[in-house]
């Protein structure tokens, strides 16, 4: 009787224990999935943040392309790179085509603030704060803020009365909220210090400014997106500015003459120029870059040296949406740029 008890305790125990071994072993093999699983992210990540960067280099190389025809353009163009598996599109913006806000005038400054806010007297207090933090004395405008109102704010600093350094102190303007910072973002500067130039403006910063005739916005874009197709020189602004376009501008194919036009009139990107490559793997991992940089003597990718390095910032709009499509002016294979 004592044997079969015994017998029995060790048959109990011998189950628990292999019980116990499945448990961990089950435990261990889901750990090692989990693993697996990261480090398949984590070099995924890395992959598309190499190709990311590599756009960025050839977008660098693109704006310095000596054919003017095959030059890239930095007025809010999409272009793609296929890879066997893998898509990078990459969208340069000038910062000349964007709104400075050191330069604006507050027509312009109003036009801008009314476009992502729609409280007219939010609209009206947060305009007159930005001049009261750009302007160089401490009289408050109305509806403004100087120091006395950010004083009894309860803030602990005070405008600067002086031009803003970068567009990141615009969060520091008393009324300024995080959303209307990030609407504002694509369509601001601090690095022009010039009246926009709309050659090189995107359709958003053309619709806010006042003095265009917004009803030939359309017509205009639909001209200067072929001409980057057909490899023609950018239309002229003139049917936004005054309502009249000549007839060479709306030329839509090639001629003869395009490359001797080109090469006079599409001059080499120079200044503070935007690069965006968001990058899509089949299989969904992704990565989004943003680096601003500036043109400076010298030769191919040692032309430009870095002002901001931004790595998977969140985009208001995925390059890859179905209306940046309407923007995709070039697709290329990956090969063509192995030389």
């Amino acid at each position: 009787m004592n044997v079969t008890k015994q017998q029995g305790f060790a048959l109990i125990l011998v189950l628990w224990v292999l019980s116990l071994l499945i448990i961990m072993a089950g435990s261990f093999a889901l750990n090692m999935r989990r693993e697996i699983a990261v480090a398949a992210g984590v070099k995924a990540n890395a992959q598309a943040m190499a190709l990311a960067e590599s756009g960025v280099a050839v977008a660098e190389l693109m704006l310095l392309h000596p054919e003017a025809n095959k030059r890239w353009r930095a007025d809010g163009s999409v272009y793609e790179i296929d890879f066997a598996d893998t898509q990078v599109r990459i969208q340069m913006l000038a910062e000349v085509g964007k709104i400075d806000i050191n330069n604006a005038s507050e027509e312009l400054l109003q036009a801008l603030i009314s476009h992502v806010i729609n409280d007219k007297e939010q609209q009206t207090k947060l305009v007159n704060a930005i001049l009261d933090w750009r302007d160089a004395d401490d009289a408050a405008r109305i509806d403004g803020a100087e120091k006395n109102e950010y004083k009894k704010a309860g803030l602990s600093y005070q405008p600067r009365n002086k031009r803003f350094r970068a567009i990141e102190e615009l969060q520091l303007v008393q009324g300024m909220t995080e959303d209307v910072y990030q609407a504002l973002v694509p369509l601001i500067t601090c690095y022009s210090g010039k009246d926009v130039d709309l050659q090189q403006a995107s359709r958003d910063v053309l619709e806010i400014i006042p003095t265009l005739n917004q009803q030939y916005l359309d017509q205009y874009l639909a001209a200067r997106f072929n001409s980057v197709v057909n490899g023609l020189p950018t239309p002229s602004t003139a049917l936004l500015t005054s309502g009249e376009l000549n007839a060479d501008d709306l030329n839509l194919t090639p001629s003869e003459s395009s490359e001797t036009e080109l090469t006079e009139q599409a001059p080499v990107s120079t200044g503070v120029t935007e690069i965006i490559a968001e990058v899509h793997f089949a299989d969904g991992a992704s990565a989004t870059l943003s680096v601003v940089v500036e043109k400076v003597d010298g030769v191919g990718a040692n032309s430009f040296t870095v002002l901001k390095w931004r790595r998977n910032q969140h985009l208001e709009q995925s390059l890859f949406l179905d209306d940046k499509n309407n923007l995709l002016v070039k697709q290329y294979a990956e090969p063509e740029f192995n030389n």
